[in-house]
Formats: C-alpha cells, structure tokens, sequence
C-alpha cells in the first residue's frame, strides 16, 4: 500500500516547465526550498511517472538545505534520497543523511587511455575479456589476492590510493588525477564497526556485481577537439574504464549509521517524510562520527579502483605480449558519485560552506577552480558518464552552469528505467550475452542473472541524459565511447 500511495502522489505533483532542460517543483506543505529537476523532452514524462518526485520533495522538507533539491535527468527512485540527486546544507542547521550517499560509498569511476587502436586489438578482444575475467575477482562477495590485516586496513582507510600507489600499485601521477587526490580528509577507523572492518579485510582489489565493470572501450566521436587533445583522446583510440566502489565495506557503514541515525533522529526534534531520510544535524556528535567512517569508505573506494587498474594494466600487457611502452595506459581521471563533502559555494552572492549530499552525481568543477589539478585547470573537470555494457560511455568537463546553479554537480550515468526483477521478467527466454556479441560486444559475468539484470534496456538511453546537462550548462561533451568487451559480477 505504501507503495501505492507515493507513487499517486508523485502523479498528483506539477511541476513547472523553465524552459527546454529545466524544470521547477514549487515549494508546497513542509517543503523548505523547491526542487529543480534537470531534464529533456524527451525524459521528462518517464521522471513524471517515477517516485523519485516524490523524493526530491521530502529531500526538500529537511532541515538546513540550501537553494532547491536538485535532481539530474538520471534522477529514479532510491533509497531515501533519489538516485541522481543534489543536496546541499548549512553546517550549523543542516543535517547529514546516509540515505543521501548511498549504500555503496564513492562508488565512482576511472577511465585509462592507451596508445593501442580498436583496428590492432579486435582479433585479440575475446582473449582479453576471458584475461580479465580471471585475473579480478568478481561477483557478489568476492574476495581479492589482498588479504589485509586490521592494522593494513586502517592505512587503507587513512590514505586512500595514496596507500595503493605506496605499495607498488600505480604512481604519483595517478593521485594528481583522482578526485581529491585519491584520499578523503578526516577519515577515522576508529569509530568503524567490528562487522565492517570484517567486511572490508578481503575484499580490496574486487569489482563486485550489479552495474559495476571494467570495459573494453573505442573512443567513437570527438565533440571538442581542444578539450580532447588535454584529455589525450582521439577517435579510435582504446580506453578501459572501471566501475565500482567501496564494496562490504562502504555499505556496512551505511548500514550502521542509517540504523543509528533512525533511533536517534527524534531526539534531535527533527520530523521525517520518510524514515529512509534518517540524519542527524551536521554539529552533532553523531554526524561528525558518520563523517570520518564515510570518509574511509571512500578511501576504500580510492584505493580499490587504484589496485583494479593496475591489476587490468598488467592483465593487457600480459595478454597482448607488450611491453608498457606500447601500451602507454594513463589515468585520465577518477570521479565518485555518491559522497558528501564540504564545500565552499555562492549562495545569493556570499560564499558559504556548504555539506553537498551527491546521491549518483558527479562532482562538475568548471575551468580555473581551485581545485582542479593544472593540467585541467582551463579545461575543467574530466566528467565520467558510464553506459551499461551494450551503451556509449562519455567524457565530458565541467561547465560554469554547474557552479552557478547545481553545487559544482551533475548526472552520473543513465539512471535505471527497470528494477532489477523487472529487467529479468524482460529477458525471460533471452541470452543477453549473445544478443550483445551480435552488435560486437563480448562479455564475461559470474551469472547469467546480471547480465539479465543490468541489459541495456533497464536504462534510460544515456546519449539523452548527457544532451540534457550539456544543453543545460552543467558540463560540456568532449567524446564518446563504443563498449568492446566487458566483465561484470
């Protein structure tokens, strides 16, 4: 019934056409700002029928929040918050909620550019899928070749990639571009769990399940030739991205701190739309703890994806019989899109900080901010937009429009259109794998109920998400990316 009744109230809920990528929910009952949602044509009446609505106006109920509840064309329905949406909070009278981050802390991704050309490596591409099946550990609960005593993992959760690079995963260059340098401030292992550090001791150097991969790619088209020449992009070029996160680790702490918070929340005064909005106000104890165990999820998160790319760059050089200088892979960039962070921001012309709740968004900073790395400085941030498996991939670089009016935010991928049991009611009777290898696509997973699951048609289509937020202003398209071969959990 529960269900029922939200989903008509986000049929009953009008929203306001701004103009042709911009959408605005007024504020109405306990809403303390509006909601803006970003969005096309051609996307918005599928965000008209989801709950994901109705989420972005509870998100706008909470205490403190700045601005509007922001969700990008991405935007479905997700825990608590919306899965794709944009929150901001004053420190002193905002809130932090873990239902705003996510179970799967700095879930994110990195994307590598080679020398090698898709006309070199089709003949091989079947050979090197079936390598990179073996050598990473995939799948629900899989465990890697790390196996972490308590005092590794607290380093791990400490310093991040940093800790990786140290220990002979990767270089000093890849830190210069991974978003925040690879290593989250205020991290502290000593208010973790006993069951999440359990959680966490095997499963660095793993890829896990559901949406998460590494992919194969070919850089497809190029929409700015200048910004792709800084990025080291060109059209035939063979990339690899990743897809994943903090794994156990990341969602044991969510788990944790949502059920702390959920007892707790009434004792702050605070009333809730929805119980899956458990928080605690920025200044409390609570929220400070919640903070530094967020913050060493994401350096999980940071630290793992380090140890998957190196593990894939000697898996490719291993296969193809090459030596590094052939294959010259690099790290573009490494972006997460569920974290929190505070951040300096205008709001109606004084600068404040600001706790930014990104929920499946990605971090947009525009050219010459502060802390971008110099070698993007005038380009703007990389901006990673994963498709799933059969889709494009795109690369895009933060634009002002995102500074200006989403909190430096904007989408991080196409944002599902099927539940996960829809998706395999969908594909009853079919074989994914071989309608994907029939378009030139192969792919190796652990189940066959993944692929079923995570089927292109599960999702919005991704090349109008990313011309939504490029016609709005939030970033700006640089290339596009063909999948080649892919493995998932």
């Amino acid at each position: 019934m529960r269900e029922r009744s939200i989903f008509n109230l986000a049929m009953d809920i009008r929203l306001e056409k701004l103009d042709a990528y911009r959408w605005h929910l007024p504020k109405t009952g306990n809403m303390r700002v509006p909601g803006r949602i970003y969005s096309s044509p051609f996307l918005i009446e599928a965000i008209r029928r989801d709950q994901s609505l109705v989420q972005v106006a509870n998100v706008a109920m909470l205490p403190g929040i700045v601005g509007a509840s922001i969700a990008m064309p991405d935007v479905h329905w997700g825990y608590g918050f919306p899965i794709g949406g944009v929150a901001a909070f004053l420190p002193d009278e905002g809130v932090i909620s873990p239902g705003g981050v996510g179970y799967d802390i700095n879930c994110g991704c990195r994307l590598m550019t080679t020398s090698l050309r898709a006309s070199e490596i089709r003949p091989f591409l079947r050979e090197l899928v079936n390598a990179l099946f073996r050598d990473i550990p995939a799948g629900v609960g899989s465990t890697g070749a790390l196996h972490l005593s308590p005092k590794e993992q607290t380093r791990v959760a400490l310093e991040g990639a940093t800790w990786a690079v140290r220990n002979g995963f990767g270089s000093q260059a890849d830190l210069e571009r991974t978003e925040d340098g690879g290593t989250m401030q205020g991290a502290d292992p000593g208010v973790l769990s006993e069951r999440a550090v359990k959680r966490g001791l095997n499963q660095l150097g793993t890829l896990g399940s559901g949406n998460h991969f590494v992919e194969i790619q070919a850089v497809d088209s190029i929409f700015d030739e200048e910004t792709a020449r800084v990025f080291r992009l060109q059209e035939g070029q063979i990339t690899l991205q990743i897809h994943t996160g903090s794994r156990g680790f990341g969602h044991q702490i969510c788990d944790d701190f949502l059920k702390e918070m959920s007892h707790r929340v009434s004792s702050y005064g605070i009333e809730l739309p929805d119980r899956q909005l458990a928080c605690a106000p920025l200044r409390s104890g609570l929220a400070k703890r919640y903070l530094s165990a967020m913050a060493c999820a994401a350096n999980f998160a940071w630290a793992n994806r380090q140890i998957l790319m190196s593990r894939a760059q000697e898996t490719l050089l291993k296969t193809l019989g090459i030596p590094p200088s052939e294959l010259s892979m690099e790290l573009l960039y490494d972006v997460c899109h569920n974290i929190a962070k505070v951040e300096q921001h205008d709001v109606d012309g004084s600068p404040l900080h600001l706790c930014v709740h990104r929920k499946g968004a990605t971090r947009a900073l525009p050219p010459g901010h502060s802390d971008l790395p110099p070698l993007y400085r005038e380009t703007g941030q990389p901006v990673l937009i994963p498709g799933d498996m059969g889709t494009y991939s795109f690369v895009l670089a933060g634009a002002p429009g995102a500074m200006e009016e989403t909190f430096a935010s904007t989408c991080h991928g196409a944002g599902r259109t099927l539940s996960r049991g829809q998706a395999v009611k969908r594909a009853k009777g079919r074989a994914i794998h071989r309608e994907l290898e029939d378009k030139g696509i192969f792919v190796q997973s652990r189940g066959k109920k993944t692929l079923k699951e995570e089927m292109p048609e599960a999702y919005k289509n991704v090349s109008q998400v990313v011309e939504a937020v490029h016609q709005a202003g939030l970033a700006s398209m640089v290339a596009r990316l063909r999948p080649l071969g892919v493995i998932k959990g």
